[in-house]
């Protein structure tokens, strides 16, 4: 086909449209990343203050969301800090139990999947 042809009228466009199929490939799917809880566990050794410090550095809470976080780990036991992707959880507990270790503190703290 030459543009000089359609212009002229020797080429029936609408004829060339219906013979000509769009083929489309479908969207892949994407999966929306596992997500992990990060767990505070009670001890009889790692300060209040000290859990509610790293909350509020690691974590980025508020001094109040910290606050209850730490009471709940306090008094349950145990307490979620936070939800985030595999990579995500894994760094924030490594930079917890590691910021514990240097100060001193037994605190555990783990991930589970949610």
């Amino acid at each position: 086909m030459i543009l000089t042809d359609v212009l002229a009228g020797r080429y029936d466009v609408s004829q060339h449209e219906r013979d000509t199929e769009v083929v489309t490939k479908p969207k892949p799917k994407v999966k929306k990343p596992r997500l992990f809880k990060v767990i505070f566990h009670n001890d009889d050794y790692t300060t209040m203050e000290f859990v509610v410090q790293v909350l509020e550095s690691i974590f980025h809470k508020g001094p109040a969301e910290a606050a209850q976080i730490m009471l709940r780990v306090h008094q349950k036991g145990w307490g979620v800090a936070g939800v985030y992707p595999r990579a995500i959880a894994e760094t924030k507990v490594a930079a917890t139990i590691e910021r514990a270790r240097q100060e001193g503190h037994p605190l555990l703290v783990t991930m589970e999947p949610e």
